[in-house]
């Protein structure tokens, strides 16, 4: 709901828990009032009267106060808005106008000479979140160059002792999660990679005194997909502010001629009473309501074939795969790197994207087709926008990659960066793309993107730097072009595991591959921290083989592995040729069981029960009247009890039947499951299922 106060400048967003408020001053100064739990129209008219503090020589009233802090003037925080014209540098804004849509969205409507500024707000009530971007429009004659044009600031409230919550990583250990308290200065995090990043999430939170269940929770999500950076900041006053967009540094971010506009990404704010966990499950609601597409359509059971084949395919091994894939009840089959060009390693072919006919004789479709007959779909991988230099495309257009000019062209993976910026790179991606999905049935694309920018030049470009945004803007552009072609295909986004996960990429894909790393104890801490803020619904997860040869060799269960899968989107990922019959039949009842919890895993609400911090740790999932809870003993010391487990979002006076075993229990369930113990220094886990009585 928005509402609005009788003269006019000030206005409040409501939900049904939470508010946020802001005043637009007589001397056009738009202060933040508000966020946090829901108060009147009243109340934000109440803040709007109590007046600034005097300006000191070395202080400014307005740092910590602006809903959007513009480089110029009396400001010395950090400024979401930098721009600069031949005359000038810095903004000094007027108000002209605000404007309210049905869907409750907030403009708010800014000018300075010919730049028009508009700032955008709009909470999605059921969910409290509130989303934020900025327009920035060139009316004038001359350009104006954008140096940083953030999406949003955000205030929070007076407090003692915020504590951050941010996650970090690097390939094969993404999204780990670690708090700590927040001192005076910055914290900056972001990428400079011209994608997401392993490094860091587009991700923060912060609390005082927040437990998982308790609490209050601010969060921020960014909603992009190449270089960003959000800045965390306790001024010298003690208010803390958190600015984010796109692109890493001030350098500059595009330049805008005259009658052109620049829209920013989405920075999604939200304030939960619900500890971390109400927390995270309201931005998973977020998200399948409103930024995964088809997400009331659960995800199939999938077979990769990259960690059985390598690049050593052939038609014959992978129709040998899919016979094993199909007994064991999956639903999609999916060939990886290595069926297209004179793609034999990772030193040739990127960029030839038309089946190698050594291969595939016939081409991709004698595939497909058997793929289908044995009732399963079918999917590819490809990485759109690589090239490798031992490769016809690039042979024919070696001006298509990033450049500098008289500099190395480093290759990481053997391979460069096609521009996407320029359009004859885009349209070609478009022409080959859509002759491939046209000409045989395929119901899946894996898109990869396997290497950070290094060299990101585009000689002769009036204005070169727009590549890092013109490049993550043509991706999107491809993506949606090709969903809207193809509505049938789904499209799963990875970038050597996590490295392109934001809500800019779920926005347009199905599902993310969360890491490259598959071992099943590493992967409980990984999924731990993406849970944070993304759900189970996009969460790929897969069971490969054991030892973990591609990683770390440790040794474990099919049980073990399997279990720690089905947190997520279920996927298979070893040689199943090599796999025995009993392992074949356990495999066929965990896939079978899966695909009875799966609507609980990809669309309930998660509760964290115990963090994999050693010893055992679980998870919950409610939906309707079902729960299911996953459970993983990490470790186990000699004569140690493993704990019992107190169940959460369950009705208080409902009595619940234990599926396994037949046990009624009654209110908030203390749960007694079905790990082995006694067995020290094993991995084991279980899953457990309860249903409403």
């Amino acid at each position: 709901m928005l509402e609005m106060s009788d003269d006019g400048r000030t206005w409040l967003l409501s939900g049904p828990a939470g508010a946020y408020a802001l005043h637009l001053t007589a001397r056009d100064e738009l202060l933040h009032l508000h966020w946090g739990p829901r108060i009147a129209l009243a109340d934000a008219v109440e803040l709007a009267a109590r007046p600034l503090p005097a300006d000191w020589p070395f202080e400014s009233a307005l740092d910590g106060r602006e809903e959007y802090p513009a480089e110029g003037g009396p400001r010395f925080v950090r400024p979401a808005l930098s721009v600069r014209t031949e005359e000038r540098r810095g903004t000094e804004w007027a108000f002209e106008h605000c404007e309210t849509e049905e869907d409750g969205e907030l403009r708010l409507r800014f000018r300075d000479g010919g730049l028009t500024i508009t700032l955008h707000y709009r909470m999605r009530e059921d969910t409290g979140v509130v989303e934020r971007w900025t327009t920035l429009r060139n009316e004038g004659p001359a350009d104006v160059e954008l140096l940083r044009a953030d999406s949003a600031t955000w205030t929070l409230p007076e407090r003692d002792g915020w504590r951050l919550s941010q996650l970090h990583g690097r390939w094969a250990a993404e999204s780990r999660l670690v708090r700590a308290p927040l001192t005076y200065g910055e914290k900056v995090l972001g990428s400079r990679r011209g994608h997401t990043g392993h490094q860091h999430l587009p991700w923060v939170a912060l609390d005082t005194d927040a437990t998982e269940e308790r609490g209050e929770v601010y969060g921020c999500a960014l909603g992009w997909s190449g270089s960003w950076r959000i800045s965390v900041a306790q001024l010298p006053d003690a208010r803390v502010q958190i600015t984010g967009g796109a692109g890493y540094d001030d350098s500059g971010l595009w330049r805008l001629a005259a009658g052109e506009t620049f829209t920013t990404p989405v920075f999604a704010g939200l304030w939960s009473d619900g500890g971390f966990g109400g927390a995270s499950r309201a931005w998973h609601a977020y998200q399948r309501r409103y930024v995964i597409p088809d997400a009331d359509r659960d995800r199939p059971v999938l077979f990769n074939s990259w960690e059985a084949t390598g690049f050593d395919i052939c038609e014959d091994r992978q129709r040998a795969l899919a016979r094993r894939a199909a007994e064991l009840g999956v639903e999609l089959f999916v060939v990886d790197d290595g069926w297209f060009g004179a793609r034999t390693g990772d030193r040739a072919g990127l960029g030839d994207w038309t089946p190698n006919p050594e291969r595939f004789p016939g081409g991709l479709k004698p595939l497909a087709e058997y793929v289908h007959g044995l009732g399963m779909q079918f999917g590819i991988w490809v990485e759109p926008e690589m090239v490798n230099p031992d490769s016809d495309l690039y042979r024919a257009h070696p001006d298509w990659v990033q450049y500098q000019t008289g500099r190395k062209r480093t290759e990481f993976r053997n391979q460069l960066v096609l521009n996407l910026a320029r359009e004859d790179v885009r349209e070609y991606l478009w022409e080959q793309l859509d002759a491939l999905l046209s000409s045989v049935p395929i119901d899946y694309v894996k898109w990869d993107f396997n290497r950070c920018f290094s060299d990101a030049g585009w000689p002769g470009d009036r204005y070169p730097q727009r590549l890092w945004v013109g490049h993550v803007r043509a991706l999107y552009d491809l993506l949606d072009r090709l969903r809207r072609a193809h509505p049938g295909v789904a499209f799963e986004s990875c970038s050597g595991g996590g490295g392109r996960i934001d809500l800019g990429m779920l926005g347009r894909t199905d599902q993310v591959w969360t890491s490259d790393n598959t071992d099943p104890l590493d992967r409980l801490a990984i999924q731990e921290g993406f849970s944070q803020v993304h759900p189970a619904r996009v969460m790929a997860a897969w069971v490969t083989d054991s030892p973990n040869a591609q990683l770390n060799g440790r040794v474990s269960s099919l049980r073990f592995r399997f279990v720690s899968a089905m947190a997520g989107v279920l996927g298979i990922g070893g040689d199943l040729t090599r796999w025995t019959g009993p392992e074949l039949a356990e495999a066929r009842e965990w896939v079978a069981l899966y695909k009875e919890i799966r609507p609980l895993v990809q669309r309930g609400d998660l509760y964290r029960l115990r963090a994999p911090r050693g010893g055992l740790s679980a998870v919950q999932y409610v939906l309707g009247d079902d729960t299911v809870v996953l459970v993983w003993l990490q470790a186990q010391h000699h004569g140690e009890p493993v704990p019992a487990l107190r169940l959460r979002g369950l009705d208080p006076a409902a009595s619940y039947e234990c599926c396994e075993t037949g046990e009624v229990h009654r209110g908030a369930v203390l749960l007694h499951h079905g790990v082995r113990t006694g067995v020290r220094g094993d991995l084991d886990a279980a899953v457990l299922r309860l249903r409403r009585i």
